[in-house]
């Protein structure tokens, strides 16, 4: 590793997982710690980040960890106020919070409609309102919001309630960047495909496949030109460059990490 965020300060949330495996909080976490960032990990279930723990502590990385819900005002605040008293200061901040309900306008329930928004943009406005005045009365910081294609195209399945909200993150980071670009908070989108993570065997397959796991990823296969479903490492990638100083010049704009989905044709 060459040391892209030596000393950077970062809040990761949601940087646990629901299984072994990478996902995208847990392979942001390692990377960034892998190049000097030091971190607060923020999860609301604290056995989620056992193993995000495991392999953050093994780069040597300082850190910190938290117990946090970034839909709720008072727990956004206290992470904040954590992250500054442990490490003195924000530099970057990677909000990736969310996850998808199935159905249309027709079978999702009002309630669920709201509970997607919440989890998926309301978080993310949540925690850029906490973020950017700290950011930008210390000079400046990266904003690295996790969205989907979902938010960009229909990927096979009706999730309306994602989908929106998802569009949403785009649309709030890109407006959010122009207003802070002066005080040099940047804020920028990574948008994944349909990655192989532990999500995929422990929550998708049960909600769109009848537990076929099998069956469902030779389904999200099918989508992607590139021959092969890429997983919370690839998200990382892109975030790490984000969120470095190799992006200077980088705001209100977003990289496509799906191995070519969103743009083919049939």
């Amino acid at each position: 590793m060459t040391a892209r965020l030596q000393d950077k300060i970062a809040i990761v949330t949601g940087a646990g997982s629901v299984g072994p495996g990478w996902g995208n909080g847990r392979a942001i976490s390692t990377i960034f710690a892998e190049e000097g960032a030091k971190l607060l990990l923020v999860d609301r279930n604290m056995d989620h980040l056992t193993e995000t723990v495991e392999r953050v502590s093994a780069t040597g990385a300082d850190f910190e960890v938290f117990e946090g819900d970034v839909t709720d005002t008072s727990s956004i605040q206290a992470m904040i106020a954590t992250c500054l008293s442990r490490f003195g200061g924000l530099n970057i901040l990677v909000n990736n919070v969310g996850g998808s309900a199935a159905g249309g306008v027709v079978e999702l329930d009002e309630e669920i409609w709201d509970a997607q928004l919440r989890s998926n943009l309301s978080s993310v406005f949540l925690t850029c309102k906490a973020a950017v005045p700290v950011m930008s009365e210390r000079g400046g910081g990266s904003i690295v919001n996790i969205a989907s294609a979902s938010g960009i195209r229909y990927t096979g399945a009706a999730q309306v309630g994602y989908a929106a909200a998802k569009a949403g993150v785009l649309q709030l980071s890109r407006v959010t960047a122009v207003q802070y670009a002066s005080v040099n908070v940047r804020v920028n989108t990574v948008v994944p495909g349909q990655l192989h993570t532990p999500m995929v065997e422990t929550r998708l397959a049960g909600q769109r496949a009848g537990g076929d796991v099998e069956g469902l990823l030779k389904s999200r296969l099918a989508r992607i030109p590139i021959g092969f479903a890429g997983d919370g490492r690839d998200t990382a990638y892109a975030a790490l460059y984000l969120a470095s100083d190799e992006a200077r010049f980088v705001t209100g704009t977003e990289i496509v990490v799906d191995g070519g989905m969103t743009v083919r044709c049939d």
